[in-house]
């Protein structure tokens, strides 16, 4: 398919040109985890130099490469009464089989190296988000997948509060309209799973590639109007509406899809899917245990050289965005169901992007971590003491996302659109 050959291209470049996700934080990250980052790198380089990496055409097949095991240092564990387990269900699996630590408290370089080694997440997106987390959800160098850690597993400086983990970022890190979990001010919290929501899921037409992108986005249009029709302060914000909701979408077939000689961009079935998102028995008797998400057996991750970066990512994003239009729209309910309302785009960033310019090119992903940025300062300040060596951090890593994307420069944002949206408290 063409569009599958434009993302490998995508995805091949990337990986060349990040291999040192340190190098793109150099001025926001510590001696430390420079160090650690480094050492992330300097392995991955290793292997690339030492092994056969796929081609920019297609990703190829090589099952000692890609496996991932579920055995030994890494068989199951289920959590304890004190570990952390969230919204994510592929953080939680990674906790459960040890890439990250069990307790669900991980550092910026554990959860980069533990998104590459389980699902050949790029190193680029990896160091995003893990930044993004420590930053907005926990003390600067680590952060929870769950709810609050313990202060015996907190170690900054400054912070005015117990960090709330990433149950506790709605508008920052999580969003609506999720596959399986509820939106927030509709059912109280944002990390049980809703079994009528997996059950719609699981019960969507297959595409080529199983649980792929052609059965995912729609589903998420589905999901993206159930909200509007269930939820009155339903908000679908500039940063989690635009780019982490179909983060939540396309994450579950790019990195939980099994890879395969017979299906190299990888085959998502019914049973893989139970086994990442904890679900037991059959379509109408469905069970969820809340955090026991598994690794499956015989289970092999992305391709050396096919790794999921930033550009692979928002080229997923725009094809989504160009079949679904609303999934553009900023805004939301205001107050009572079915009362969506979208923002004027061209007030709101000062005539830098408009309707019409926000799915061409990178202008959606631009867009979505330029507001971001913009709203950080004023996020911030009712996490830290001072903002300066967060809004350092986060900074450092949105400089290294603009520096491959080509986006326009905006100067300022004008929030104040979001007064009429209930729902839009904290928003990013």
């Amino acid at each position: 398919m063409r569009t599958s050959t434009t993302l490998s291209l995508l995805a091949f470049f990337a990986i060349n040109t990040f291999a040192f996700p340190s190098r793109m934080f150099d001025l926001s990250f510590s001696a430390e985890e420079k160090r650690a980052l480094d050492a992330i790198s300097a392995k991955i380089e290793s292997n690339i130099k030492e092994k056969r990496v796929s081609t920019p055409l297609a990703p190829t097949f090589v099952a000692s490469e890609q496996y991932v095991s579920n055995t030994g240092a890494h068989a199951f564990v289920a959590p304890g009464p004190s570990d952390l387990r969230g919204p994510c269900p592929g953080l939680n699996a990674m906790a459960n089989h040890n890439y990250i630590p069990h307790n669900g408290v991980a550092t910026i370089a554990q959860f980069v190296q533990g998104t590459y080694d389980v699902f050949g997440m790029g190193l680029d997106l990896g160091a995003f988000l893990a930044v993004f987390g420590a930053v907005f959800d926990g003390d600067l160098t680590s952060w929870s997948i769950g709810g609050p850690p313990s202060a015996s597993l907190l170690s900054s400086i400054g912070l005015l509060g117990t960090p709330q983990g990433i149950s506790g970022s709605h508008n920052k890190y999580e969003s609506d309209v999720s596959p399986t979990r509820p939106d927030l001010y509709e059912y109280g919290n944002d990390y049980k799973v809703i079994l009528d929501q997996f059950n719609d899921l699981y019960s969507q037409p297959l595409g080529p590639n199983g649980y792929d992108l052609t059965t995912l986005t729609p589903f998420r249009a589905k999901r993206f109007q159930q909200s509007i029709d269930n939820n009155p302060y339903f908000f679908n914000g500039p940063f989690t509406g635009v780019l982490v909701q179909p983060a939540a979408y396309t994450f579950i077939y790019r990195f939980m899809s099994n890879k395969s000689a017979e299906f190299p961009e990888g085959y998502l079935n019914g049973d893989v899917l139970k086994s990442f998102f904890s679900i037991t028995g059959t379509p109408g008797t469905f069970s969820w245990t809340e955090g026991h998400e598994k690794i499956p057996n015989n289970w092999y991750k992305r391709a050396l050289g096919d790794e999921y970066t930033i550009p692979y990512f928002q080229t997923d994003l725009t094809a989504a965005a160009l079949a679904y239009p609303q999934f553009l729209s900023v805004g939301g309910n205001t107050g009572t169901t079915n009362s969506y309302a979208g923002v004027d785009i061209t007030m709101l960033t000062g005539g830098v992007y408009n309707t019409a310019t926000l799915a061409k090119g990178n202008n959606a992903m631009c867009f979505a971590f330029q507001f971001a940025q913009q709203a950080a300062p004023d996020l911030l300040k009712g996490l830290f003491s001072s903002v300066t060596q967060p809004l350092a951090k986060i900074n450092g890593a949105f400089a290294s996302v603009f520096s491959q994307l080509s986006c326009p420069q905006l100067q300022s944002i004008d929030a104040s659109q979001f007064s009429k949206f209930p729902g839009s408290k904290g928003a990013a």
